[in-house]
């Protein structure tokens, strides 16, 4: 890798690298990681702001905004559609008009259904423009499926280290798309750091939730494309499903380059949702020592006991004044079903925990009249089956005459 594109700043300790120097974490912070805290030494993405800015968004769209991602040929990314994907303005929820305007990102458009699509096509990219051949991931199923979905699009191989837990919808997809998957007795955690040690052992290139710089620079893209489907006007808030703290990161990091380049004057304030069941990223936010609390939740996309990126993502949260929220289980699927049965999208659990954080605010009178609200929905409802098992009621089949059908109706 050599490119005089953008460089690296360290997160924790603010020393900047060019990308000769560093590939990975920064190697001056990492030092101090363990494998039972949230790693130092993540690294954030820079590019020459004060230069770009006479381009203006329509010049930066023109390239496909390949200024501002560290790829050099949009030739480099796989002919799946990743990105652009709807926002839809929803007037109702149960039959009722809301005094907000409420809009609803739908990344379970993306090729493998999920939001992770925007990290793994970047990651992507960059392997093939250098000539990284085999591409690993640690995942609980999203990152695994996305990058082995668009890894199979590029003639890529990869390998996908997933705990023995995650969802056979997800797996499923893993196996099909072709790649080399090994489930692991343990943790999401367990499998991320058995998969760094390969990428040391066998020199494969890892896309690694936060360990790789890019999958945040893929991510801020949904920042890049909304703010034009907002007529070039932030949000007032944009509720954010959180985990590792990469998704809320990206977003971040997108409206952050807008604002330095001078394309939006304002942060929109991010709502950081977490379900109670796994909320070790808002639950340390300005504490002195980070401490797990194993997590247990039906959000199993978010599901993470060492948020990788929560250095980054408290940085983000407390530069920009951003919220917290923590919604139970039952807040998840009910916000699911409500979702699902007022606007035609299903999405799994992960997804409905920024829909529930939304509906908290709403129930607690927090969104301004007429104001803008965007909720992310990062992954479809077909990924895992199992969590809304408990909303199905099939009736019993019935024998095919009129009477049978009305008795079954009434």
């Amino acid at each position: 890798m050599n490119s005089t594109k953008f460089t690296y700043k360290c997160t924790d300790c603010s020393k900047e690298y060019s990308t000769t120097d560093v590939m990975y974490l920064c190697p001056i912070c990492s030092k101090e990681n363990t494998t039972t805290t949230p790693p130092k030494g993540v690294l954030k993405t820079v590019y020459n702001y004060s230069s770009l800015k006479s381009l203006g968004y329509e010049g930066l769209m023109k390239n496909n905004f390949l200024d501002v991602l560290p790829v050099n040929s949009i030739d480099s990314f796989s002919y799946l559609k990743v990105g652009k994907t709807p926002l839809y303005p929803i007037k109702k929820l149960d039959k009722k008009s809301l005094g907000f305007n409420l809009f609803l990102k739908d990344d379970s458009q993306n090729p493998t259904f999920s939001f992770k699509d925007r990290a793994s096509t970047l990651v992507s990219a960059f392997a093939k423009e250098n000539n990284l051949h085999t591409i690993i991931a640690a995942s609980t199923g999203n990152a695994g499926s996305s990058l082995a979905g668009i890894c199979a699009s590029q003639g890529q191989q990869a390998i996908i280290m997933v705990p023995e837990s995650a969802p056979i919808a997800k797996l499923t997809q893993i196996i099909m798309y072709g790649a080399k998957i090994v489930p692991v007795k343990g943790t999401y955690d367990e499998a991320f750091d058995l998969s760094v040690k390969a990428t040391e052992v066998f020199g494969w290139y890892n896309r690694n939730t936060a360990f790789n710089p890019f999958t945040i620079e893929g991510k801020k893209s949904v920042s890049l494309e909304l703010i034009e489907q907002l007529n070039f006007k932030a949000p007032e808030r944009f509720f954010v499903p959180v985990g590792d703290g990469v998704i809320i990161s990206g977003v971040y990091k997108g409206f952050e380059d807008l604002l330095n380049l001078g394309i939006i004057d304002k942060m929109p304030i991010i709502v950081a949702v977490q379900s109670a069941g796994s909320e070790n990223l808002v639950r340390n936010i300005g504490k002195k020592e980070f401490q797990i609390k194993p997590s247990s939740t039906i959000a199993d996309s978010i599901s993470v006991d060492i948020p990788r990126n929560f250095y980054m993502a408290q940085q983000f949260i407390q530069m920009y004044n951003g919220e917290t929220i923590i919604v139970s289980d039952d807040e998840i699927i009910a916000a699911s079903a409500v979702l699902s049965k007022n606007t035609g999208i299903f999405a799994e659990p992960a997804a409905a925990t920024a829909f529930a954080g939304m509906l908290s605010y709403q129930k607690n009178h927090k969104l301004t009249d007429n104001s803008n609200n965007v909720v992310l929905l990062t992954g479809s409802g077909l990924k895992d089956l199992k969590s809304v098992s408990s909303l199905l009621n099939i009736p019993s089949s019935i024998y095919p005459t009129i009477d049978n059908l009305q008795k079954l109706l009434s």
